[in-house]
């Protein structure tokens, strides 16, 4: 009898500690009152202290005229009449130069000298034959005298003449010669014997390259200098072949030189006739202004305005990039200060206004685009989904 009343005050024991389980499960699911943003998916729900915090300012679709542009790179270059190579045009060994990369030249300074023994020699060829000239000359002159009188023979004339002649064609050859390579005959003929030659600068620039030393030996194909003149250098653009028909000369193109903040303005000055392998034609701008501290070789982005057209607009404050794509918030429920991302179409921004494309139908947007503190908005959206 004992160990029945035992049992049943186990049993009652034992039910008391289920209930009380169960009372304690039940409490733990009562919802509670969000202390936190709530959001689903792309979409956003804040608190009043939350919203509070962030200045939001709505706004509407406006319609501008915008230019549109084509987004390019390109190189600044330089014509080539601009960009010099200077090779020797005798080979010879440079007996001295004090050339460095950067160094400005002046057209007609002497960047270099040579030496070498086939200068005497060319000297020397031309002193014989001016001095054979002189006799070929005379003799000439005087078989044209006796033919004249019929005492000597028609052949001995016209060999005189054909020697005569050769040596007169040979000498000018030996003077031009010797004015390639920078020494005047005049000197020689009064016994100005050189053994070396100067090069000089033939367009006023800059040192881009030095590619000789003292004691070296150059070759008349080898370059020795390389000079830009940096007076003129234009920006050459890639425009891929799709907007091809879009371009037009005298067309303003916005250029922002990859170690700069600020852009430049240039002018579509010629249009590329050939395709490259990449697909692209070349186009070549004018900067409105020369400014020679612009070094050849430097990369840049470009924009060129091809024309205006009326579109829908947004304050470039009011668009966000998120997950590499652009978006917009809309306001969905005022009360409850719900907002969601509307996925836009990338474009570019000019004069602080964004061309505004909706990848989905939206309805009902009258003042209900928000186009102050997206930004703040996106942050709280990340931090929620974290």
């Amino acid at each position: 009898m004992k160990s029945r009343q035992i049992t049943f005050a186990f049993q009652g024991l034992l039910v008391v500690f289920f209930l009380a389980l169960l009372a304690c499960s039940s409490k733990s699911k009562e919802p509670h009152a969000p202390a936190e943003s709530v959001s689903a998916g792309k979409e956003i729900t804040l608190t009043e202290e939350q919203y509070r915090s962030i200045s939001i300012e709505l706004g509407s679709l406006e319609v501008r005229s915008l230019s549109e542009t084509i987004k390019a790179n390109g190189m600044l270059d330089v014509p080539p009449q601009n960009l010099v190579s200077v090779s020797a045009p005798l080979g010879g060994f440079v007996k001295s130069t004090e050339l460095l990369q950067g160094m400005h030249v002046k057209k007609g300074q002497i960047i270099a000298v040579l030496e070498h023994p086939n200068y005497i020699q060319l000297q020397q060829d031309y002193l014989n034959n001016k001095s054979s000239l002189e006799y070929q000359e005379a003799e000439y002159k005087r078989q044209e005298e006796l033919a004249k009188e019929n005492v000597n023979a028609l052949k001995s004339l016209q060999l005189v003449k054909a020697n005569y002649f050769s040596a007169k064609a040979k000498e000018e050859g030996l003077k031009a010669q010797l004015r390639m390579v920078g020494i005047n005959p005049a000197e020689i003929e009064n016994g100005e014997i050189k053994s070396t030659i100067n090069i000089v600068s033939p367009i006023s620039g800059f040192i881009s390259q030095v590619h000789v030393n003292l004691g070296m030996y150059v070759n008349p194909t080898d370059v020795m200098f390389r000079i830009v003149d940096t007076d003129h250098v234009h920006a050459e653009v890639q425009v891929f072949e799709k907007d091809i028909p879009k371009l037009k000369v005298g067309q303003v193109t916005r250029i922002l030189l990859s170690n700069e903040n600020k852009e430049r303005m240039a002018k579509v000055y010629l249009i590329g006739k050939e395709i490259t392998a990449e697909r692209a034609v070349r186009v070549h701008c004018h900067f409105d202004g020369e400014d020679q501290s612009l070094i050849p070789g430097t990369f840049f982005s470009a924009l060129i305005e091809t024309g205006s057209d009326k579109v829908n607009t947004l304050p470039v404050s009011a668009v966000v990039h998120f997950e590499a794509k652009d978006f917009v918030f809309v306001e969905n429920d005022a009360a409850k200060h719900h907002y969601r991302l509307y996925e836009i179409n990338s474009r570019v921004a000019d004069n602080g206004y964004q061309p505004i494309e909706f990848k989905q139908p939206v309805n009902d947007l009258k003042n209900k685009i928000v186009i102050k503190g997206a930004y703040e908005l996106l942050n709280v959206l990340k931090n929620t989904e974290l």
